[in-house]
């Protein structure tokens, strides 16, 4: 491209150096600077001497006139200093002007003689102009006038020039006019040497920064006409932006020099300005044309500039333009490619109706980003013809490059075309055989809806048979579409898939069509049966549940005739029995397509889903890395990508590579679609973590959902509802699963698979449970053990608690006996947890419950009592030792009974763990126990020792259920009706079903029987008596973490309190007189 512009930039430089150049002479000429290269700022000092000077004035004939004033030190002027100042002098009028001759008036009234003659020989012997006539005026004084006399008349042919002695200015007058005179000869000129030297300097320093202006206007031409034009749009803009602001400085430089030519114009004129009368002196008048002459030199460089500089621009602009032609070119190029690509991956038809209107509607989103670019490759062709149209410096390779651009866009179009023209065909292909489908669906729902019983007589046969023709003939069209024609109409888009399809369709069309034709044979024969008139008898009961009796025979009861008559209907009842047939058929098939609407359902709900999800990743996420999003993300939002989403990109991983593919395997057999959800249970657990995540995500969402972020993300996206909507739909959508699986077990009963799906069912109620108790366990605060530790989480719920606790042989009894405790109990593996609710706050996920940590128990040191005296949705737990005893009020019966199972079998394994590892122990591990043990027993007051064998049979006796005898060294019976103040500390029957006569039986853990066991479970054990009833009531001193309202309640009641321990203990008392109790 450089090239191209050579030779034209040749030739406009060229002609603009010429231009500048002849400026420069003119100047110089103007200035008659080749003569004299002085200037006044070169002689500044002896121009203020003035010992001689340049008034403006002229001759008679025209001639300049230079004044020598009174300046007694003349002769100390040295002869340089002398020459210099005649030369300036002598320079400044106008070559006409100087051509006619100089008139020095030389003013020596006030000087001698001598003084006289020295200055008339210094002019004399050096005058570098032409010097017409000197004119002198003599010493004033008598002898230095007489002396002068004398002496000039003596040495007048010594000056060598022509000199006029003068007595008086009347007689100066008479050779110049008095106008042009100063008034220091009696003229009337104003005449300022100070002004005069200062609009000498201004005048000769406009000239030289004009010359120094054009000199850089030539070197600045040289330098643009020899710059290299690059090939990147980035590069040639910036460099014309770098000559275009070098340009603009030069061009302020030259307005800059035109205003102050304009103010120096403005001070020549100072004395007409101030006197109108006045005028100017020749000299001011040829200042003023040499300042107008300066200025049409200003302004001849800045028109040979400016015409220089359109043509550099045009050639800087088309470069710039041809650089952005070919970057616009490559980047539309690459998008074109893309967009072939993209469109490419469209070869796919889909495989149901919504996917094939899904991936429509992709292309169509598609289409409008293609004809963006489309757009802007046409518009790139246009600029491309008008670059090619408007210069001649253009080369071919800018057309080759919009004949491709065209091509291309011709290519992509047409192309779209085809595409779209293949998914509107195959979602009309899928249109009609979802009607076809509709239809067949329709006709078996209405076979199935036909009522057998009534058809069986003449009326209802004809009214089926011409409800069944009625809807044949309204369906005339989807039968007359056979698949031949689908065959020849479809051929192009038909794949593989969508074949088997037609094929099922059309099958399914002709085994309805089948069972329609088999309906109407039976209808006919049906309405067509003569009979005698009878009146029908109604079957008996008996003979309904019989189909074996009631295809026998049928009883007809003659209008005519007081008898039974058995009538033999050996045709109707082969009718009777093949539409029996037929009906169970049809309904097996209307089950058949209800299923296949559950998978359905399934399958394009969760596609939607996977949309979904990468739509909020791709417009959400993904969008908070980019760069040029970055101002709008508030500080509140940065860094907090993961806070917001979640682990949802591990949810769409999922189920975009490995669930979604897995469904649709199930496509053709709905009703095992159970083994799927089974066998990816476990990756479907990753829900819980987002659930976990969730509150904090819906709190910044509250916190940042007005920001200009999200406005714009969902601005891109074109979408009605918020991020948060789209945030919510994990949680739907694994609550949706259950919702599906329910209508798949109700139309899928004993099929295979049925087992699979009821088992998937469990297991996602099972996660929703496990998501909900995990919900309000990470709600707990102030527990500051590790929950991990107390194993898994079993159940959670609120009740209402009863606390008693024992010190001593004391009972200590809480005063607020009717007002129980609200707590939120926690069952672990390994410990049961007292929670108290705390008031909800917020809104939304925000709004969740906390829980404060009030008390744990172990499960290995608890047993529990299944029914408490008052209430029957009432149960006890007890540590062993009886110190701690805890009424626990549920909701419900139902409530209480789940939770006493759930406690039931914690405890029934551990007390089967234990007998194993009683079982596994070697006799003299036993023996060496039970010496250890009863060694223990004694320091504790227990003289009686059992064996491990003993105590193991015992235990036996004790857990067998019915038992009604005491165990010896115990305190433990079982009544038949047992009663709360006879049942001291019956051990725990560990069965796995409720025992008639055990209603009030307390189940203990295994460490507390083995513990008390050991220990002989003496008569006195005040640890496990439970003699005195104690319920609506609890511990005044409970080692649960009391609040402050509850401590208040205490205070005020502390006499009360004295009073209740004093009777307890006289109570007590008195009970443990009698050994038997």
């Amino acid at each position: 491209m450089a090239m191209i512009w050579m030779q034209t930039e040749k030739t406009v430089v060229q002609e603009l150096q010429r231009r500048l150049s002849n400026v420069s002479h003119s100047i110089d000429e103007i200035m008659q600077k080749e003569s004299s290269p002085l200037f006044a700022a070169d002689i500044i000092t002896e121009l203020k001497r003035q010992f001689s000077f340049l008034s403006g004035g002229r001759g008679q004939d025209g001639s300049p006139i230079i004044i020598f004033p009174e300046f007694p030190l003349f002769s100390e002027i040295g002869d340089q200093e002398f020459r210099n100042v005649l030369t300036y002098l002598t320079s400044i009028p106008s070559l006409s002007a100087a051509g006619v001759g100089f008139i020095v008036v030389i003013d020596r009234r006030g000087d001698r003689w001598a003084c006289l003659k020295a200055t008339l020989l210094r002019i004399s012997g050096w005058f570098p102009a032409n010097l017409r006539l000197v004119l002198v005026l003599r010493p004033s004084a008598i002898l230095q006038r007489t002396l002068s006399d004398v002496f000039f008349k003596l040495h007048r042919d010594d000056f060598k020039v022509p000199v006029i002695m003068l007595s008086s200015v009347a007689d100066l007058h008479s050779y110049i006019e008095r106008s042009q005179l100063t008034q220091d000869l009696g003229g009337s000129q104003y005449y300022c040497h100070k002004t005069w030297i200062s609009h000498r300097t201004d005048l000769e320093s406009f000239a030289a920064l004009l010359k120094r202006m054009a000199q850089r206007l030539q070197m600045f031409g040289r330098e643009l006409a020899e710059t290299e034009l690059p090939n990147n749009h980035l590069t040639a803009g910036n460099l014309h932006n770098a000559h275009s602001s070098r340009k603009d400085r030069l061009k302020e430089e030259m307005a800059e020099a035109l205003s102050q030519g304009r103010k120096l114009l403005e001070n020549i004129r100072e004395p007409v300005r101030r006197d109108p009368d006045s005028s100017l002196n020749p000299d001011q008048l040829e200042n003023l044309a040499t300042v107008h002459r300066l200025l049409s030199q200003l302004n001849e460089s800045s028109t040979a500039f400016d015409e220089f500089w359109i043509q550099h621009q045009n050639k800087l602009e088309l470069c710039l333009k041809l650089c952005q032609f070919e970057h616009s070119f490559q980047q539309l190029q690459t998008e074109l490619e893309q967009a072939t690509e993209t469109m490419n991956a469209f070869s796919d038809i889909g495989i149901s109706p919504a996917q094939t209107e899904h991936l429509l509607q992709e292309l169509t989103n598609h289409e409008r980003k293609v004809f963006e670019v489309l757009d802007r490759v046409r518009s790139l062709v246009a600029e491309g013809q008008g670059l090619i149209d408007s210069s001649q410096n253009v080369d071919d390779s800018v057309a080759v490059k919009c004949s491709e651009l065209q091509k291309a866009r011709e290519n992509l179009i047409q192309e779209l075309k085809d595409k779209k023209t293949m998914l509107t065909q195959a979602i009309e292909l899928y249109r009609r055989l979802d009607t076809v489908c509709k239809w067949c669906d329709d006709g078996i729902y209405m076979l199935a809806s036909q009522p057998l019983d009534k058809c069986q007589s003449q009326e209802g046969a004809e009214s089926a048979l011409s409800e069944l023709e009625f809807y044949l003939e309204t369906a005339n069209e989807k039968q007359q579409w056979e698949i031949s024609t689908v065959w020849l109409e479809y051929e192009s888009i038909l794949n593989n898939e969508l074949r088997e399809q037609v094929k099922r369709t059309f099958e399914k069309k002709a085994s309805l069509q089948e069972m329609f034709e088999r309906r109407r044979v039976s209808l006919k024969k049906l309405a067509a049966k003569q009979t005698r008139p009878v009146q029908p008898v109604a079957p008996r009961p008996e003979s309904l549940s019989s189909p074996a009796h009631r295809d026998h025979e049928n009883i007809c009861i003659s209008e005519d005739s007081d008898s039974n008559v058995p009538c033999k209907q050996g045709s109707f009842d082969q009718v009777d029995r093949s539409s029996r047939n037929a009906s169970v058929s049809e309904e097996e098939e209307t089950l058949a397509v209800l299923r296949r609407h559950v998978m359905n359902e399934l399958l394009e709900t969760e596609r939607a889903y996977v949309e979904e999800l990468l739509c909020v990743l791709q417009g959400y996420a993904a969008e908070m890395d980019n760069p040029s999003m970055a101002p709008l993300i508030p500080a509140a939002l940065q860094n907090k990508k993961d806070v917001l989403f979640g682990n949802m990109q591990e949810i769409y991983n999922f189920h975009k590579r490995i669930f979604l593919k897995e469904l649709e395997t199930y496509t053709d057999c709905p009703e095992l679609v159970g083994r799927c959800f089974l066998d990816w249970m476990r990756e479907l657990q990753i829900y819980e973590k987002y659930c976990h995540n969730k509150p904090r995500s819906e709190s910044l969402w509250r916190q940042c959902s007005d920001c200009a972020f999200f406005q714009e993300c969902q601005k891109k996206l074109e979408h009605k509802l918020g991020l948060d909507s789209y945030l919510l739909k994990p949680v739907q959508r694994i609550t949706k699963y259950q919702l599906l699986l329910k209508e798949m077990i109700k139309y899928s009963k004993g099929r295979e698979g049925s087992v699979e799906l009821q088992a998937a069912l469990s297991s996602i109620l099972g996660i929703l449970k496990a998501v909900n108790d995990s919900m309000h366990l990470i709600a707990i605060t102030g527990y500051e053990g590790n929950l991990g530790d107390l194993g898994r989480l079993l159940m959670q719920g609120s009740f209402s608690v009863w606390a008693e606790h024992k010190r001593g042989h004391v009972k200590v009894i809480e005063l607020a006996r009717f007002k129980p405790m609200q707590r939120h109990l926690f069952l672990h593996e390994k410990a049961l947890l007292f929670c108290k609710r705390r008031e909800e706050s917020g809104e939304g996920y925000e709004k969740a419950p906390s829980y404060s940590f009030k008390q744990e128990l172990s499960m290995a040191a608890i047993g529990i009592t299944e029914h408490a005296k008052g209430d029957s949705k009432k149960f006890e737990i007890w540590s062993s030792s009886r110190d701690e005893v805890y009424t626990v009020q549920a909701v419900s019966e139902e409530v209480k009974t789940i939770w006493v199972t759930e406690i039931r079998k914690l405890l029934t394994g551990q007390l089967e763990a234990c007998k194993e590892a009683s079982q596994q122990r070697a006799p003299d591990q036993f023996t060496s126990d039970t010496s250890s043990t009863n060694g223990n027993l004694r320091c504790g007051g227990v003289e009686k020792q059992k064996t491990e064998e003993e105590r193991g049979k015992e235990l036996e006796n004790i857990l067998e259920p019915g038992t009604t005898q005491r165990v010896k060294g115990s305190s433990f019976s079982f009544e038949t009706k047992p009663k709360r103040q006879d049942i001291r500390s019956d051990p725990t029957p560990l069965e796995t079903g409720p025992h008639p006569n055990l209603g009030g039986v307390r189940w203990f853990s295994t460490s507390s029987l083995f513990q008390n066991h050991r220990r002989g479970w003496s008569k006195g054990s005040l640890s496990l008596d439970a003699s005195v009833e104690h319920d609506g009531y609890f511990s005044a001193e409970e080692q649960m973490i009391s609040d402050p309202e509850e401590e208040k309640e205490d205070k005020l009641c502390e006499d009360e309190l004295q009073s209740m321990r004093i009777e307890e203990e006289f109570q007590l008392s008195e009970e443990t007189k009698d050994p038997e109790e």
